[in-house]
């Protein structure tokens, strides 16, 4: 009995220096301060703003003031005809009075899932032939 509470005193005594000499330490370390940063005001991103329409991007097969025929970009095979909306034909239109989409020209369609109806049609139309 006398070797285990010896054997305990000197292991809790051990305990106590360690932690006596590892608070010291941390006590000599002083904290550094270099100074205070002002506050950086950073601009969100704000998102563009999105179409509520699905796009098809194509090149034209053909075009008139009625409706468009596109070829997929993506896919050769995959080739789509789409009515064109009030707003669209008369732009249309005007496109036709100076010389049209013709065949190849890369187009943009927006377009109604629903009914297939082109909302709008972006792309450059090539010089007329």
């Amino acid at each position: 009995m006398k070797l285990l509470f010896h054997f305990g005193v000197k292991r809790a005594l051990a305990f106590a220096m360690v932690m006596g000499l590892s608070s010291a330490a941390a006590m000599a370390q002083d904290p550094v301060v270099v100074g205070t940063a002002a506050a950086i005001a950073v601009q969100t991103i704000k998102p563009k703003k999105q179409s509520p329409f699905p796009k098809f991007e194509g090149t034209v097969m053909n075009s008139n003031n009625v409706l468009i025929t596109v070829r997929s970009k993506e896919n050769e095979l995959a080739v789509r005809t789409f009515t064109l909306s009030e707003e669209v034909r008369v732009k249309m239109q005007k496109i036709i009075d100076k010389g049209g989409y013709q065949y190849g020209d890369k187009v943009t369609v927006f377009y109604d899932p629903v009914t297939n109806q082109a909302m709008k049609v972006k792309g450059k139309a090539s010089k007329p032939i």
